[in-house]
């Protein structure tokens, strides 16, 4: 399958978050037994680690993986261009920036949501990375950070990038406050407004404006599409992975019966078999399919047999 297919109007309609430690690989292939529409995203990947580490192991993914976004982090304009033209070559369907990640080590590297206080810089990036490359270059950013106004300043942040060619936006609907919480606190303690992320679609109507954050139910998602382009779902994706099953059906109106999680998992088993071989850990594989029958009988068992797998044959 190329990674130019599967691109429609709807691209961003349904998406699964970028999240560190989590969204890896082997993840994103579960979550694409799951669902065939959904955009997937990869884990952050400082540009560092892919030009001065030349480490491009950290772009290997799976083409059964498509649609999917790899999202970059880093400052570095002509750094970020060059990883551009290496996601081009390696496959991938977008690129995205991260400007939301609010850890001390992000900002410290200059990386995530404190470049949200660096609108031109910003520009400066999206612009090269955009002339560099044929692919969709996409943000992932907050409503604002520390004392940061969410009126003028945000829309004026979101103005730049789109004049340098961004127009596709994911923005998590909560202030990230990088003086006094941790990355966990900033995904709950900042109060949600999603009222400011419809705001923004009025405001700039021929933007491609994703809505993130609290979201947790397929309901949920059809009231955010009546405002937005697109929804992503985090934590609540990954944790609780069989919501995905009904996201085709649902919000992009296919008749397909969903996936039972039983033929998921004997789907999933094949791929874990084939890794294992290749010498990746069980462990690596078997750990994101722990929330799969969360809700149901049975759940704590399931999740106890899976800490003790020694041989995914055993699935």
């Amino acid at each position: 399958m190329s990674s130019k297919q599967n691109i429609s109007k709807k691209s961003h309609y349904f998406c699964v978050a970028p999240m560190m430690a989590k969204t890896d690989r082997h993840a994103r292939f579960f979550h694409r037994i799951l669902t065939k529409r959904a955009m997937l995203y990869t884990e952050m990947i400082p540009i560092y680690g892919i030009i001065k580490g030349k480490n491009d192991k950290l772009l290997e993914h799976n083409q059964e993986e498509y649609p999917l976004a790899l999202q970059l982090g880093g400052s570095d304009p002509e750094m970020l261009a060059e990883g551009s033209i290496m996601g081009e070559e390696k496959g991938y369907t977008e690129i995205n920036l991260n400007i939301g990640c609010p850890s001390p080590k992000a900002s410290n590297g200059r990386i995530g949501a404190c470049l949200m206080k660096e609108p031109k810089l910003i520009g400066k990036c999206i612009n090269l990375m955009k002339s560099s490359t044929k692919l969709t270059i996409s943000i992932k950013t907050r409503i604002g950070i520390d004392d940061m106004d969410i009126g003028r300043p945000l829309d004026d942040f979101i103005e730049t990038v789109s004049d340098n060619g961004c127009k596709t936006v994911i923005i998590h609907a909560r202030k990230a406050l990088l003086k006094g919480l941790n990355p966990k606190e900033n995904r709950n303690i900042p109060p949600l407004n999603y009222s400011r992320v419809y705001d923004l679609k009025n405001k700039f109507p021929n933007l491609n404006i994703v809505i993130n954050g609290g979201i947790k139910s397929i309901d949920e998602c059809k009231y955010h599409l009546k405002y937005t382009d697109g929804v992503m779902l985090g934590r609540y994706a990954y944790d609780q992975p069989y919501i995905l099953s009904n996201v085709d059906n649902e919000l992009f109106e296919l008749d397909n019966k969903p996936i039972s999680r039983i033929d998921a998992v004997k789907e999933y088993k094949k791929y874990c078999i084939n890794e294992v071989k290749k010498g990746t850990s069980t462990n690596l594989v078997t750990r994101h399919i722990m929330g799969l029958y969360h809700g149901c009988k049975g759940a704590k068992t399931w999740r106890k047999k899976l800490a003790k797998i020694k041989d995914v044959k055993q699935l």
